[in-house]
This record gives structure tokens, sequence and C-alpha cells, in this order.
């Protein structure tokens, strides 16, 4: 239930994320979701693609320090308080939320989330107890 998520090192300076995506696109790779954490001086561009294996030998080819990292995708519907009921869920549970980001899908009606948790198994495994959509890695490449 575990999707792969690129974490691609990343100079803070003009044209760097360009030269990423052009690498991606080069080799076919389509970007689903996109997050970028910087300081003054890097950053971590997070991303999940269509194909992460074909994304992470095109990336280190160009020279980038890539690394694939497990994370959830949660699809809820878009309404008032679908997230925080899943949020409420992993604490209960006691997992902890490293981090998240949103993403767009086609899917009228639902939003969707990607989490990275202390503990990405048994976050799965709780959400899903608790009726809560994970998403597969067929599911995003069909968004």
């Amino acid at each position: 239930m575990q999707i792969q998520q690129l974490s691609v090192f990343i100079e803070n300076k003009p044209g760097r994320l360009a030269d990423i995506t052009e690498v991606l696109a080069n080799a076919g790779v389509d970007i689903r979701a996109i997050s970028v954490a910087d300081t003054s001086d890097f950053g971590i561009l997070r991303v999940i693609v269509d194909r992460p294996k074909e994304a992470v030998i095109a990336l280190r080819e160009h020279g980038m320090t890539v690394s694939l990292t497990n994370v959830l995708a949660v699809g809820f519907p878009d309404e008032k308080g679908a997230f925080s009921k899943i949020i409420r869920v992993l604490a209960n549970a006691g997992i902890d939320v490293e981090y998240i980001y949103a993403f767009v899908s086609r899917d009228s009606g639902r939003a969707s989330v990607i989490i990275r948790t202390d503990k990405s198994s048994r976050a799965a495994e709780v959400l899903t107890q608790h009726g809560i959509h994970i998403l597969t890695e067929e599911d995003l490449h069909g968004m």
C-alpha cells in the first residue's frame, strides 16, 4: 500500500528545478505530486512520479543526488473534517506525521495527500481499519 517518493537534493539557484523537471520529462516520466522544502542554500524536492525507478536512473545519470522513500497516498472526500479524521486516527494510534503535502487529482469531489510517518506500514493498517482509502501506485497512475 505504500508508494515510492523521490527525494532529490536541489541547490537553491535559478534554473535548478527546471533542470530536474526536464530530465524527468525527457525520460518520459510523469509527475503526479511535487513539494519543495528549502533553506537559503539548498532544498529537498519530493516527487511522486509514474515510473520511480526510471526517474532515479535518469536523475543519477545527470549527476543528481536522489533517493526513494516509502510514503502513503491517501484519498478522501473533499469535505469539512475529512482530513482531520485521518490525522486523528494516526494520532490516536501513536503515529507521528513527519511531513505531508497535497496534490490534485482528476477525481471530482475528492482530495489527496501524501503522508510520511514514522511507522508507514502501521499507519496504512490503521487508516484502512478506519475505512480510509490508501491509494496504490496504480491509482496514482490513473489520475
